[in-house]
């Protein structure tokens, strides 16, 4: 595949990569994981913040490699995939995330 040229272009590349509810599930739990850790670093005592990489990355790493069984995009593109993560974890939050799901599954339909 050709390297993808803005965000907008890799959305539709990034959702595809999370073609299973479950593991945007565990995206979903990871990234509120990340938010609480963020928050507790500022609030309670610093080294909590450190905890966000583990507690964002094990469950979204965990349905890439057992349930998606994909190569997590973050690999490619970490800051895109950063950025991916939030608008899906916004999406999800407002229930909108079903029709990115429909466009990528028709931008980039499963291997047979």
């Amino acid at each position: 595949m050709a390297r993808l040229a803005s965000f907008e272009e890799f959305w539709p590349f990034y959702v595809s990569q999370h073609r299973r509810s479950s593991t945007r599930a565990l995206h979903f739990v990871g990234t509120t994981l990340v938010l609480g850790s963020l928050a507790a670093g500022v609030l309670v005592k610093p080294w909590y913040a450190l905890l966000a990489f583990v507690l964002g990355y094990g469950p979204a790493w965990i349905g890439h490699f057992f349930f998606e069984k994909n190569r997590p995009a973050t690999f490619t593109y970490p800051l895109w995939s950063l950025r991916g993560d939030f608008r899906m974890y916004r999406l999800m939050l407002t229930g909108r995330m079903g029709p990115e799901v429909e466009r990528a599954r028709q931008a980039y339909p499963p291997h047979a």
